[in-house]
């Protein structure tokens, strides 16, 4: 008899198939019309009834299955409205038949702890560019993000009648990610991308400092990622504190996953244990390759404005 398989690999196939039913939710709430739109600090960070339902769904889902674990999700809510048809208690079993990598194999519930962001590129779902809308699942051990899942709700959403909506993206360390066709950014461009909705003048210095061939402006850190990953941008640059640990969790192990790096401006890793302040106050810089060319090129001045 095969042995049963390990924690990670049970909870990674668990938030697989939460994420998917997740990508069902904000679909059906757009199609409903009424987003239900409030705004927590401005205009700027919103929360619609999307990223309320799905951060119930994953939240309890997986809190059903792995009572010990830690989950810490984007919005503050209470958890005494989740209606038995949020519950996904599906997994993906082609997860399952991987082998765990040996460091994880004996990891205990208690240990884990996952952080959710319900609906990454909120304004951008408001404004109906969807496809820069992920939904965020990210799984830490001893403070640091080892598996991940990013779905895209929306992914082909342009492709007319016919074609299959949204994707779920998938990673482990040790493992490697799936889910999409890796590809590298054109050798010798620079193509930088960065934020849509919260630039400022510290974000702009930082990213003409970099001198690059090309910008792309986009919602969602989940997004970003995948431009890397996809090689349609070569590196995520964000010289301002906006961006918290939820956005960052699930799509730093695919990203480190496929062999790229991702750290605060100063070079510093994330930590993600759950003591850890979800601010990520010192910016992002990522790279799926030469990640080294473009810290080397971060100018002290925009360093000394960002304390992690």
């Amino acid at each position: 008899r095969m042995a049963s398989p390990a924690l990670l690999m049970r909870v990674v196939a668990s938030a697989y198939s939460a994420a998917e039913k997740a990508a069902t939710i904000v679909r059906n709430v757009m199609a409903a019309g009424d987003l239900g739109i409030v705004e927590k600090t401005g205009a700027n960070d919103l929360q619609t009834k999307a990223d309320r339902l799905v951060q119930m769904s994953i939240c309890a889902s997986l809190a059903r299955k792995f009572p010990k674990v830690t989950i810490i999700g984007e919005e503050e809510l209470s958890t005494d409205e989740v209606t038995e048809e949020l519950i996904e208690d599906g997994h993906c079993e082609e997860i399952l038949k991987k082998t765990c990598p040996a460091q994880y194999t004996g990891i205990k519930e208690e240990e884990l702890v996952i952080w959710v962001d319900p609906l990454d590129g909120t304004k951008e779902y408001t404004e109906g560019l969807l496809d820069h809308v992920t939904v965020l699942i990210g799984i830490a051990y001893g403070g640091k993000a080892i598996a991940g899942v990013i779905n895209q709700p929306y992914y082909n959403y342009e492709a007319g009648a016919g074609a299959v909506l949204g994707r779920t993206i998938w990673g482990v360390l040790g493992i490697g990610a799936f889910g999409f066709q890796l590809t590298e950014a054109p050798a010798g461009k620079h193509i930088v991308v960065t934020t849509r909705s919260h630039s400022s003048a510290l974000v702009n210095d930082c990213i003409s400092a970099l001198n690059p061939d090309s910008v792309i402006r986009v919602g969602g850190a989940g997004n970003k990622i995948i431009q890397l990953i996809e090689g349609k941008a070569s590196a995520y640059v964000f010289a301002s504190p906006g961006c918290k640990k939820w956005d960052t969790c699930a799509p730093e192990a695919i990203l480190h996953a496929v062999g790229g790096k991702i750290t605060d401006i100063h070079g510093n890793p994330f930590q993600y244990n759950k003591e850890v302040k979800h601010m990520n106050s010192a910016g992002v810089l990522a790279a799926l390759r030469n990640y080294d060319y473009y810290a080397s090129r971060i100018p002290d001045s925009v360093k000394q404005s960002l304390v992690p």
